[in-house]
């Protein structure tokens, strides 16, 4: 029954074989009720708005939460079934780390301040720019959880990093079996010390991992959905390592940092030594209606185009983006172009094409801000003051240039009608990082 150690699921989501039911297994209804108040206990979800009526087996008055609908339905009549997490791993073969890569200063210490995290059971959150090496940083933490036999999970809200993590992960630990779980995943011995999956997937373990990295916790769904941070909590044991990544996190994680409620490791500079790509904005001029086409949108790209620039085009939604494509594709017929949206079947195909330099540019929305790296590119931003593109939003786009060691510049341009308080903070904390990785000596002269 070790399928069942340190999580919570249904009864149709285990073999639950009667002979093998013993006392050790919790048991627990779907919903928590107490008066008016009824919560998902899977999920954490309160709202009435959620949970719909039908009619059931049970014959009785029941209901289930729509929140977690996509993680299978829970009824008020469901029990959710759980072990204790007893951590009953296999011996691990030495090494359990192979990765021999090189630390900068920076990634050093905030290495050495993870794994003191592990050993202590603290909550950290890991501030680290853009490109500034996270998943590096946190292997010795991970090495550390690992040779004391506890469990282990990174968590991302996009399935995208998730699959990116992954083998970089099992490479670093090539002896470790690691087991990756999300939506369409078909991962059946889920029994691992090392975890990587989607924190939705954690919605379906309790008091499991004794160390719990969550990556890119600005992303969405996370930020949108109260119900993730709840899973998290749900997912890890009472005396446990919690560890935030974000280039971007929220005002009220910052908040926290200013009162010392949460301590953290700041990384201001990128791996490679060299600063932040500073965004320029431009101004389009008024708005046009319909579908008229803005020259001095058609004059910068032509300018990037004949300085034989590759760059990615943001559009702030799929419509502008479509509208802009046909411009776009009739005014440059000889160059490559294509466009990539979250609802795109052959978006993973047109991602690396532009990674193998087949494209001269890509045009996308937001799906593109984060979870990609692509070698020397420049990034321009149309419509920067829409809604769409919040402050963390565009300093992300922006962490899109001058990753690569190689090619560690490329410039970042805002093209706008208005300008918004989420543009201006954006450059301003942009470049308030670079001030700091300066007066701390990270950026190379």
């Amino acid at each position: 029954m070790k399928q069942l150690m340190g999580r919570e699921l249904l009864a149709n989501e285990f073999n639950s074989n009667t002979n093998e039911m013993n006392q050790q297994i919790e048991v627990r209804p779907g919903f928590l009720i107490k008066g008016s108040q009824i919560s998902c206990q899977r999920c954490g979800c309160k709202s009435n708005k959620l949970r719909i009526e039908a009619p059931c087996y049970c014959q009785n008055k029941c209901f289930y939460c729509l929140n977690c609908l996509q993680m299978g339905k829970i009824r008020r009549c469901s029990l959710l079934y759980s072990l204790v997490e007893l951590n009953q791993f296999d011996s691990l073969s030495s090494p359990i780390m192979t990765w021999q890569g090189v630390l900068s200063k920076q990634q050093e210490k905030a290495s050495k301040e993870i794994t003191e995290s592990v050993i202590k059971k603290e909550t950290r959150l890991i501030w680290a720019v853009t490109g500034a090496g996270k998943t590096e940083m946190i292997f010795a933490g991970i090495e550390q959880a690992l040779k004391n036999s506890e469990r282990v999970c990174i968590a991302s809200p996009r399935v995208d990093v998730c699959l990116e993590l992954a083998p970089r992960v099992q490479s670093a630990f090539p002896n470790v079996p690691i087991a990756l779980l999300h939506g369409t995943s078909q991962e059946r011995d889920t029994y691992k010390q090392l975890i990587i999956a989607t924190t939705h997937q954690l919605m379906r373990f309790k008091e499991a991992f004794d160390v719990l990295i969550i990556d890119e916790i600005d992303a969405f769904p996370f930020t949108a959905d109260k119900t993730l941070a709840f899973a998290a909590e749900k997912a890890r044991k009472k005396r446990s390592c919690l560890i935030y990544l974000s280039a971007t996190p929220s005002k009220k994680m910052q908040k926290e940092l200013q009162n010392k409620e949460l301590i953290a490791s700041i990384l201001p500079a990128r791996y490679h030594g060299h600063p932040l790509p500073e965004p320029k904005c431009i101004f389009l001029g008024e708005k046009m209606e319909g579908k008229k086409v803005n020259k001095r949108l058609l004059n910068i790209l032509h300018h990037f185009v004949n300085q034989k620039r590759r760059f990615l085009l943001f559009s702030p939604n799929i419509k502008k983006m479509q509208e802009l494509e046909k411009i776009v594709q009739a005014e440059f017929f000889t160059k490559t172009i294509a466009s990539v949206h979250s609802g795109d079947p052959e978006r993973q195909e047109k991602v690396l094409a532009m990674r193998k330099g087949e494209l001269d540019f890509l045009l996308c929305t937001t799906i593109l801000e984060r979870g990609v790296t692509f070698t020397d590119i420049d990034v321009l931003v149309l419509g920067a003051e829409d809604r769409t593109f919040t402050e963390a939003a565009l300093v992300q786009i922006s962490g899109r240039a001058g990753r690569h060691r190689d090619y560690p510049t490329g410039q970042v341009v805002f093209l706008y009608h208005s300008l918004t308080r989420d543009m201006k903070r954006a450059i301003k904390q942009i470049k308030k990082m670079n001030q700091l990785a300066r007066q701390k000596g990270f950026i190379l002269s």
